[in-house]
């Protein structure tokens, strides 16, 4: 009797005890953290690489782009491989591995689309001054499944990142 008071009164475990309860929610905790982290900068690097697509697409030829709605094919094809991979002709090594771009939320071939849209000019003065048509202004876009720490792509986590800028043709 005397024993089984001494183990009820005895704290000397304790200590130990809450620190392997408490553990697994530690380092769940740091490792979201982590992973958080690396969505942000994912979606920042997705982001920064839409931007320069469409900064590319800007300064094109401007007899590059017919308005109401076509882009020449060679200049589509060139865009959408400065966005992949920061090169015209796609052969330089991106921030992204090539899957990254063609597995796409959307379930088709490329996850990046450049599209055209017009705005009339007539309150636009400076470089579209001279054009005879209206101006022509280029979207990219990018759906693409975060992949995270592991290299598992979530494929019901998109990431979607899109830029306007008007043609100036410089």
């Amino acid at each position: 009797m005397v024993r089984r008071s001494f183990l009820l009164s005895d704290r000397s475990g304790t200590a130990a005890v809450e620190m392997a309860l408490v553990a697994p929610f530690l380092i769940l905790l740091m490792f979201l953290s982590v992973e958080m982290g690396n969505y942000m900068m994912t979606e920042q690097a997705v982001a920064k690489q839409v931007r320069d697509g469409a900064r590319y697409a800007a300064r094109r030829p401007i007899t590059d782009y017919t308005c109401p709605s076509a882009i020449a094919s060679g200049a589509d094809t060139q865009i959408k491989n400065v966005t992949k991979t920061g090169s015209v002709d796609g052969t330089a090594t991106g921030r992204f591995p090539t899957a990254f771009w063609t597995n796409a939320c959307t379930g088709s071939d490329s996850s990046v689309s450049v599209t055209l849209r017009c705005v009339p000019k007539a309150n636009y003065s400076g470089v579209w001054a001279g054009l005879g048509t209206d101006i022509p202004v280029v979207t990219v876009s990018a759906d693409v499944p975060y992949t995270d720490l592991f290299g598992i792509s979530l494929k019901g986590l998109c990431m979607h990142a899109s830029s306007e800028a008007p043609v100036a043709g410089l």
